[in-house]
């Protein structure tokens, strides 16, 4: 292709960790032209996302990148680039939105700040001028509140919205190149069909190059015009989308095409009691914003008079957009928020009332998988120590031997190798870490894990072994599990019932196949068309 703005040619990436070297990336090559969508596909751990990180020369310091590897951006190979000349290129030129956005955005600073500040490094103009933009780029991308949204810090958004944030930040200087790290992955489905449309739009006036890395085969195959499939750091299929969808050649893409989320849960038992109940959930925030002389307080309702009750051995999913309340709830009924009004009894236990040191002893007993596994896992521990320091806090196993076993029995549950004990969370891939995020709450042998968008990262064929996964530990230890997530195709396959939320309230809820096959309000049938229709693209 003699147009390619990007080429990459022979990435080869190695990680030195303590037990040798991981071959991550083995010789990959692609290439991609102005105006084109490169889908690039594979399970987690197959090198997608260090591809492209070699791309923006932002690899971690124990990677080691191959001598024969060439970066070809614009005409200029930008493989041998410094750093103050990558500088130049990323967040101008050349884009990135992250797979993790609460790990991408700066804790200590508001949002507004944030994406003002890479407008101005960038482009000469006032910090007024920056801020309205930001505003505007808000607003495109369907961030509700904007103008209140600039002056939140990054903890205080949810998981889709923080994500909308990164999507507006790597588009704010009209890059010529954006590489997409799943960057649909926290958003509920109607909103991703928006940001999906957003992105072909913005590449279609501005002749911007994409390269989208996704595990969503119904996203690459609407909106992508050629596809890379990657297996264990290599490829092993390209063509163009339409051609490698009707007519796969290779066993692991046929294999990955016929995955998807398939059965329904077993049957709830009839005598099944109540764990977990809440009743008339309340949760407020309050929020500032304007200048000093306009200070402006908002009341943000994100839970507004919810109950549920969940029994033993029940799987509840909650679905809704991105800020919802689907989250606040799940960590207000488990008291790791703050509510301010309702009731909460675990196991015919009053606990909303309980401070700290009371809840402690339960805590064993509820668990939780939170959305973004790179910021619940310690950075400086490695994997045996993660998941052991829970064990060891509330007096699991009876010796080091022993904890250990039970480690790596939980490593295993979820598919994980055994030498995964002595490596650190940022040697893995996005769905590896939540893959680890899960063996830490098993690990502790609970009767309630609180599931917050468990699957979110994870490839189709890595997502139906977590389902079976989840089935087989609940039918086996009786779990109960509180499911939050947008996709509803791992919802029906997952969850006894459902609640239905959209800004703070339940709008529906019932057995899920009733909600999902005869849905009576009309944001739950727009949920549902576009989670098992066709995505407009």
């Amino acid at each position: 292709m003699t147009d390619a703005l990007l080429k990459v040619e022979n990435v080869v990436v190695d990680f030195r960790i303590a037990t040798g070297t991981v071959n991550a990336v083995r010789g990959v090559s692609y290439e991609v032209a102005r105006g084109e969508t490169l889908a690039v596909v594979g399970e987690s751990g197959s090198g997608k996302s260090v591809t492209a990180r070699a791309i923006m020369s932002m690899l971690a310091e124990n990677a080691t990148v191959g001598n024969d590897t060439k970066i070809i951006f614009d005409g200029k190979d930008i493989s041998n680039f410094s750093e103050p000349q990558m500088q130049g290129l990323r967040g101008n030129r050349i884009s990135m939105i992250f797979q993790e956005p609460l790990t991408s955005l700066n804790p200590i600073y508001k949002v507004g700040d944030q994406v003002a500040e890479i407008i101005q490094v960038h482009r000469p103009m006032s910090k007024k001028e920056a801020y309205e933009e930001a505003v505007q780029l808000f607003r495109e991308v369907q961030l509700p509140d904007p103008e209140a949204r600039l002056n939140q810090y990054p903890h205080e958004m949810s998981g889709g919205q923080r994500q909308r944030v990164m999507i507006a930040m790597a588009l704010a200087n009209k890059p010529d190149l954006l590489i997409a790290d799943e960057p649909t992955t926290a958003l509920d489905v109607t909103v991703q069909a928006e940001i999906l449309s957003l992105l072909k739009s913005l590449q279609k006036s501005h002749k911007m190059a994409v390269i989208l890395i996704t595990h969503d085969l119904t996203v690459v195959e609407k909106t992508s015009d050629k596809v890379v499939v990657m297996r264990y750091g290599e490829v092993v299929e390209r063509g163009t989308t339409e051609g490698v969808f009707a007519n796969p050649q290779h066993p692991y893409t046929k294999h990955l095409l016929a995955s998807e989320p398939k059965g329904l849960p077993d049957p709830l038992a009839a005598q099944a009691t109540p764990l977990m109940v809440a009743e008339d959930m309340r949760v407020a925030y309050r929020i500032t914003h304007g200048g000093v002389f306009s200070r402006k307080r908002t009341d943000i309702v994100a839970v507004n008079d919810v109950s549920c009750t969940i029994r033993r051995g029940e799987t509840l999913g909650i679905v809704g957009e991105s800020g919802s309340g689907k989250t606040t709830l799940g960590m207000a009924m488990i008291q790791l928020l703050d509510a301010n009004g309702g009731k909460i009894t675990f196991d015919g236990q009053r606990i909303d009332s309980l401070n700290r040191q009371a809840m402690r002893p339960l805590r064993p007993r509820i668990q939780v998988v939170f959305q973004d596994p790179f910021s619940s896992l310690n950075p400086r521990m490695i994997i045996q120590q993660i998941i052991e320091e829970g064990l060891i806090v509330n007096g699991i196993g009876n010796s080091s031997a022993n904890r250990r076993n039970l480690v790596a029995r939980a490593l295993e549950e979820v598919q994980m190798p055994s030498d995964a004990m002595q490596r650190f969370p940022h040697e893995f891939s996005g769905g590896q870490r939540q893959r680890l995020a899960i063996a830490r709450a098993l690990a502790m042998n609970p009767d309630f894990i609180l599931l917050d968008e468990p699957t979110s990262a994870l490839d189709l064929s890595i997502q139906a072994q977590i389902i079976d996964l989840l089935r087989d530990l609940r039918a086996k230890h009786d779990l109960s599990y509180m499911f939050i997530s947008h996709d509803l195709k791992v919802v029906k396959a997952l969850c006894h019932n459902v609640i239905v939320m959209q800004h703070g309230n339940v709008i529906e809820q019932g057995p899920t196949c009733q909600v999902l096959e005869t849905p009576q309000n009309a944001y739950t049938q727009r949920l549902v068309d576009a989670a098992f229709n066709v995505i407009a693209a």
